[in-house]
């Protein structure tokens, strides 16, 4: 897997994930959405560890930095 997320794009996908656990445990956002929002957060979370976001593939978005040869 080619890192296709840069910088700004996991740092934003961290802070709306920890912003969306962080309004579940306060129990701003409850039921089937908060338990939606926390599975979104969790992928969040994968992605942005990863640095790969598997549905920029389909439309070749890549937000990382070109490497110049």
């Amino acid at each position: 897997m080619k890192k296709n997320m840069g910088n700004l794009d996991r740092t934003l996908r961290f802070v709306i994930a920890a912003a969306l656990i962080a309004l579940y445990y306060n129990g701003t956002i409850s039921g089937v959405l908060g338990i939606v929002l926390v599975v979104l957060a969790i992928v969040f979370f994968l992605t942005s560890f990863m640095g790969f976001c598997p549905l920029y593939l389909p439309f070749g978005i890549k937000t990382c930095k070109a490497k110049k040869e």
